[in-house]
């Protein structure tokens, strides 16, 4: 057994959030996985497959970078060079030959471009499946890069993936992250704003059925002058469900008039689920704002009776009072294919 996916700082040992515990068994030698799609729009931007990552060196991680940094078995490097805000797709599909992704993602937005990047993690078949995962953001001066990363996984799985951002003045990062799969899923991100006005959104959805566990850790620190970050996370949770959420801004010194909101949400579908919240607000620097909330709770009463007094039965009203919850974030979302595959995908898990 593993501790993962640390905080930042230490709080109660009671509330049992500062990690988790992993207790599956990580693979060691692992074959080369072959099932992936590229998929890109006429432009100047550049993807490189199986190049040589230059290192690992990132401030957190989930906690299993050295096995990922000895075991890799896919790399891709993706240089924005286009102002044209052109789409970059990546499909990792895991199926009965390919059970194992330890993959690096290097994505530098180069100064001026615009990028929009989707990553989507598949398995449509039974089977344990492992990935570990980094995906490291580069945003130079005035470029914007949106990343959405879906994460589609089955039950049996383990899904564990590290995101490491760096953003340069006047440059925007945006991501929005669907975490629907795995047995256990497990997501550390990072954003260092360290350019003046550079701006990181989060906007986030979850769904846990059965006895899922998922865990969030996204952590951004302040530097620059007027920096922004957004956290927005929205989710929902059945069965025996459980979910960490654990969201930390840390204003440094020299970030004045920075801005940092974070918020998030869980809807409980049943009595069995248990949502844990730990949102985290530091500050090292004087004129700045920042705020957080957090909030968890059953479905109530008079929305269902509503919706079922207009003929639709439980299930059916539950499915609509999550997909409004996650409308505002699945909007952010302009692949009409991608999207179309999460909203099946919500009515699956809740079907179930």
């Amino acid at each position: 057994m593993v501790k993962l996916n640390e905080t930042p700082i230490r709080t109660c040992k009671n509330y049992n959030i500062n990690e988790i515990e992993f207790d599956e068994k990580i693979p060691m030698k692992i074959k080369k996985f072959e099932n992936v799609k590229i998929a890109q729009e006429t432009g100047k931007d550049e993807v490189i497959e199986d190049f040589k990552p230059n290192d690992f060196d990132i401030k957190y991680g989930s906690g299993l970078i050295e096995n990922l940094k000895e075991n890799y078995n896919k790399s891709i490097r993706i240089n924005v060079n286009s102002k044209m805000n052109k789409d970059i797709k990546l499909e990792f599909d895991f199926d009965e030959k390919n059970l194992e992704l330890f993959e690096n993602i290097e994505i530098v937005g180069n100064e001026d471009t615009n990028s929009n990047i989707y990553i989507v993690y598949r398995q449509r078949t039974t089977g344990k499946a492992f990935h570990n995962g980094l995906i490291r953001v580069i945003g130079n001066k005035n470029s914007k890069i949106s990343v959405t990363i879906v994460n589609l996984m089955n039950e049996e799985s383990s899904n564990i993936l590290s995101i490491d951002g760096k953003l340069e003045e006047e440059s925007i990062l945006n991501y929005t992250i669907v975490d629907f799969g795995g047995k256990t899923s497990i997501t550390n991100l990072y954003t260092n704003l360290s350019g003046k006005e550079s701006q990181n959104s989060i906007n986030t959805i979850y769904l846990g059925s059965n006895e899922e566990k998922i865990d969030i850790n996204y952590i951004a620190e302040c530097f620059g002058e007027k920096t922004s970050i957004n956290m927005e996370v929205q989710g929902a949770l059945k069965d025996k469900a459980k979910k960490n959420f654990k969201g930390t801004i840390d204003f440094k010194k020299g970030s004045k008039k920075a801005f940092g909101d974070e918020a998030e949400n869980c809807m409980l579908l049943s009595n069995t689920s248990k949502s844990i919240s730990l949102p985290i607000l530091l500050c090292s620097e004087e004129d700045v704002e920042g705020n957080h909330s957090s909030s968890s709770g059953k479905v109530s009463d008079k929305e269902l009776f509503y919706i079922m007094s207009r003929g639709f039965d439980k299930k059916s009203a539950e499915k609509l009072l999550v997909r409004a919850k996650f409308n505002s974030i699945l909007e952010t979302i302009k692949n009409p294919e991608i999207k179309g595959e999460i909203l099946y995908e919500i009515d699956q898990k809740l079907d179930k």
